[in-house]
């Protein structure tokens, strides 16, 4: 089986090409998960659909947290790991630390050298007020 934090990176890929690439989340799924086997598909499209579906929730949560920038300003990548992580944040039973160490690996490999803090500082808050739905 893959891993989750594998899952976290294919879910990120899906919803950057939803965002950018104006396509269907279930077709960037099936793209990105190849011939990834069922479970690890599952959470890829669980993570997939449950941030696009929270989004607005996502974002009044993160709006407050986020210190003279609004959600739209951020760099896509930093947008899509927030939304994402607050959705697993709220909706998922995975350990707040888990949530945000992996989003910070992942705004490390793919956004700007100043996200990997950014990314920690807001999610550490959010964890804090208690994202739980």
């Amino acid at each position: 089986m893959a891993s989750r934090k594998h899952a976290r990176e294919l879910a990120l890929q899906s919803l950057f090409g939803v965002e950018v690439g104006h396509r269907p989340a279930q077709d960037m799924v099936v793209e990105t998960c190849g011939t990834a086997d069922s479970e690890h598909r599952r959470f890829v499209e669980d993570l997939v659909t449950g941030t696009l579906d929270h989004a607005a929730e996502s974002d009044a949560v993160l709006t407050p947290l986020l210190e003279g920038w609004t959600i739209d300003r951020l760099p896509t990548i930093d947008r899509l790991l927030l939304r994402m992580a607050v959705f697993e944040l709220a909706h998922r039973e995975t350990p707040a630390a888990v949530v945000i160490n992996e989003a910070v690996e992942l705004a490390k490999r793919f956004s700007t050298d100043e996200s990997p803090r950014f990314v920690n500082g807001v999610l550490s808050n959010v964890s804090k007020q208690g994202a739980r739905a």
